[in-house]
């Protein structure tokens, strides 16, 4: 086992999820405000109004950060904190990730930024967020703020985080906010704008950044995996991962991002829509980058049958999550290596991780061995991966901290270090230690 000497060391979490301070120097609501603020849309009524309290935390978790051993950190930047409204530069929130970035520095970690995590500032969604055109405009000018602010010493920058989860979650299914039906045409346009938002900001970031970026986005997906490694099987799972017509098809947000065309079925659907896309937009979407973020928590087995590409179903009391979600470390493998093949980008693991029924033991320590072998599991195959030659740069444990985890608000623990939310007390868990020496030694030890 082992990983490239350069290879990147990290953990994630997103600005909503712990910063808090929802209030304080500024920020104004974003649609999780409003969504938090409904009856029965968040386990237990939770919100995210204090989280973490990491806007007023984050020294000691930038320490915790550097304790652990961690290399990066991949943060998101809270658009309503900077842009508290509408054409209005918010210095108190612009200096916080100021702040933020210059103890990340100090510790020798480095910081990766991405500027869309979700939370859509409110005043965006009362103009008509995603569906309404000109929101890619309005996302260009916050990039340019955070960008003139940061880019002199951050390099590394995602532009949005899984626009498959906040359109398909929030514009559709309607589990996360905004949390609205909307019709087939509304939805393929919030679609449209979140890409057209990502070509932008990346143009921006690209243009203005004062040291040379290296530039990506976060995206998820359906990863699908062979039920038995014959040329056959192999096939139906590529074949599965990007031909099926739902919205975790990667193909539907990465193929415009990377080939400058949506594929071929989902344009049919815009045209049915009379939804036109424009060469101009596919230009401006198909920005040049430098990484393909992905963030793989588990994949489906499928095997090739005579109609075509199957599902395999799981077999009875098969491995799983506390959140129910499948183990499946083979997604680690394959869809690192499908999503190479197709769009011959550089991989990073944005974010990977399980969540786990942690508590604090009568020793005052938090022992999480699920969480340890999951990560182990995983990572051996991501190994494996690069060993057979997927240019994977780097590795995101989600996340550095428990977390406010949208729908299920704080039921769900994701986190390396536990977080007590009546005390904020912070307590590394046995996987966080595990995984300092996995980083000691870049992998040898798995």
């Amino acid at each position: 086992m082992g990983f490239p000497k350069s290879f990147i060391w990290g953990a994630a979490a997103a600005s909503y999820q712990i910063e808090g301070g929802a209030s304080t120097d500024g920020r104004t609501p974003s649609v999780w405000d409003m969504f938090c603020a409904q009856p029965g849309k968040i386990r237990n009524g939770d919100t995210g109004a204090v989280a973490c309290d990491h806007y007023r935390l984050y020294r000691q978790d930038v320490a915790l950060m550097k304790e652990l051993g961690l290399g990066a950190y991949r943060f998101s930047i809270s658009w309503s904190r900077v842009i508290p409204e509408m054409g209005e530069a918010n210095k108190a929130g612009l200096d916080f990730y100021d702040r933020l970035v210059d103890e990340l520095l100090e510790k020798g970690i480095a910081p990766w930024a991405t500027l869309f995590h979700w939370d859509l500032p409110l005043w965006a969604f009362e103009r008509g967020g995603w569906i309404n055109r000109d929101v890619h405009n309005w996302f260009g000018d916050y990039a340019r703020v955070v960008v003139e602010r940061l880019s002199d010493r951050v390099r590394n920058w995602m532009t949005l985080n899984e626009p498959q989860c906040f359109i398909g979650s929030g514009y559709g299914a309607a589990v996360h906010a905004p949390g609205i039906v909307y019709g087939e045409r509304e939805f393929l346009l919030a679609w449209h704008h979140a890409l057209l938002s990502h070509g932008k900001a990346a143009q921006i970031i690209r243009g203005k950044a004062k040291i040379t970026p290296h530039i990506g986005a976060a995206l998820t997906g359906q990863v699908a995996f062979p039920h038995t490694e014959s040329p056959e099987n192999i096939e139906a799972a590529r074949q599965y991962m990007f031909a099926a017509d739902n919205t975790w098809n990667y193909a539907y947000f990465a193929d415009p991002m990377v080939t400058g065309a949506y594929p071929r079925d989902l344009q049919n659907r815009f045209e049915n829509m009379g939804i036109g896309i424009s060469e101009r937009d596919l230009n401006t979407i198909a920005q040049p980058l430098d990484f393909f973020g992905i963030n793989i928590y588990n994949g489906i087995r499928v095997a090739m049958a005579e109609d075509g590409p199957e599902i395999v179903p799981q077999k009875a009391g098969y491995p799983k999550t506390s959140f129910k979600w499948a183990v499946t470390p083979e997604a680690l493998y394959w869809g690192p290596r499908f999503l190479y093949e197709r769009y011959e980008l550089p991989i990073v693991i944005t974010e990977n991780g399980m969540a786990n029924a942690d508590v604090v033991s009568l020793d005052g320590k938090v022992h999480d061995p699920q969480r340890i072998d999951f990560m182990q599991r995983y990572l051996r195959e991501l190994s494996d991966a690069v060993k057979d030659e997927v240019d994977i740069r780097g590795y995101f444990a989600w996340s550095i901290l428990d977390n406010f985890e949208w729908a299920e608000g704080y039921a769900e623990r994701f986190g390396l270090v536990h977080v007590d939310y009546e005390t904020l007390k912070r307590t590394p868990k046995d996987s966080a230690y595990w995984y300092r020496d996995v980083i000691g030694s870049n992998g040898k030890n798995l």
